[in-house]
């Protein structure tokens, strides 16, 4: 029998956008922000649809309306992007110089 506890699920209890990043406010008080590039249809969101985003489901996952996306909560707290982080946003290797 498969049971689900939503009290161990991560819900949230504020979103919002900041220059192409969405960030969460969890009920446990941590603050996640992932760029909207690691999702396809909000790559190609502009920003004012970003930021129509709503929480959904008693806090288990956003939405938004006019773009027909839900995303859940603990796919995000989980890093469960559909596309890879962008170049421009991945950490820069350093070389290690021998001296």
């Amino acid at each position: 029998m498969n049971t689900t506890n939503r009290t161990n699920e991560h819900s949230a209890i504020k979103v919002w956008v900041e220059i192409r990043t969405i960030f969460i406010e969890l009920t446990d008080g941590r603050i996640i922000g992932f760029p909207a590039d690691r999702f396809r249809i909000l790559q190609k969101a502009t920003n004012k649809e970003l930021t129509e985003v709503k929480i959904r489901l008693n806090g288990f996952a956003l939405r938004w309306e006019n773009l027909d996306e839900d995303i859940t909560i603990s796919g995000i707290v989980a890093g469960n992007f559909q596309l890879p982080l962008p170049k421009n946003l991945r950490p820069r290797k350093k070389k290690l110089v021998k001296v």
